[in-house]
């Protein structure tokens, strides 16, 4: 039988109280795992695997700079000052990863899965979630592609005057429950980069599928082939 992974969209939100979510979620099913490892009854195992839950979650923000935990803070050219005339949060946080930008009209998925339940391998992991955004850029006619040596997925990587950036990546995993994950450019203004070094990668261009197309995509759309796309490649059914 496939894996049941708890999907919800919230909708838009501030990035602070979806990171808290996230941790509770997270520290839910450290907990259950813990006792899990203790447990010595057949009875207990079954009550508290039961208790280690994978979910989904589907996000838009209000614009948001976050840093992650190896960053480096100068590759934020705005000052606090500008930054906060503009209406747009920083947050430097514990995922893996540099400087990126949140904000609406770009399709930000946290999953939280239990590994153990999948493959105990982030690099598996990373590609999985590349693979996810790789086929939904495909129902668009749009060619996704991966760098070598940095995740994401792209546009043109091998064409260094021409590759552009379409989904970062960047995660944290304790005890082999994931958290963070991944943000499309759909139709987000693309404005917001130019005030970073996203990724921490000079020289290279961001993009969405917006732009690629020349044209507005809905975000419901974008939305249900992510999440068919995502079961295909977990192999598991959103609830």
């Amino acid at each position: 039988m496939k894996q049941e992974v708890f999907f919800k969209d919230l909708g838009i939100r501030h990035y602070k109280e979806v990171w808290d979510l996230q941790e509770f979620l997270l520290k839910q099913n450290v907990e259950a795992k813990g006792i899990l490892a203790n447990a010595k009854k057949e009875e207990e195992i079954d009550l508290y695997s039961q208790q280690v839950n994978n979910h989904l979650l589907f996000v838009e923000h209000y614009p948001v700079y976050t840093l992650g935990k190896s960053g480096k803070e100068e590759h934020i050219l705005i000052s606090d000052e500008d930054r906060a005339k503009k209406g747009v949060e920083y947050f430097h946080i514990n995922r893996g990863g540099d400087i990126t930008f949140h904000g609406p009209e770009q399709l930000v998925a946290y999953p939280i899965l239990d590994l153990d339940k999948f493959k105990t391998d982030l690099g598996w992991y990373l590609r999985c979630l590349e693979e996810v955004v790789i086929l939904t850029l495909e129902d668009y006619g749009i060619d996704g592609d991966r760098s070598p040596g940095e995740t994401g997925v792209w546009i043109e990587p091998d064409k260094p005057n021409k590759a552009r950036k379409i989904c970062a990546m960047g995660i944290r995993c304790s005890r082999w429950i994931t958290m963070h994950g991944l943000a499309l450019n759909v139709n987000t203004d693309l404005q917001y980069f130019e005030n970073i070094i996203p990724c921490g990668i000079a020289n290279k261009k961001v993009t969405s599928i917006q732009k690629e197309l020349g044209t507005t995509v809905p975000m419901y759309d974008v939305k249900e082939r992510m999440k068919r796309n995502f079961e295909i490649v977990f192999n598991v059914n959103l609830v």
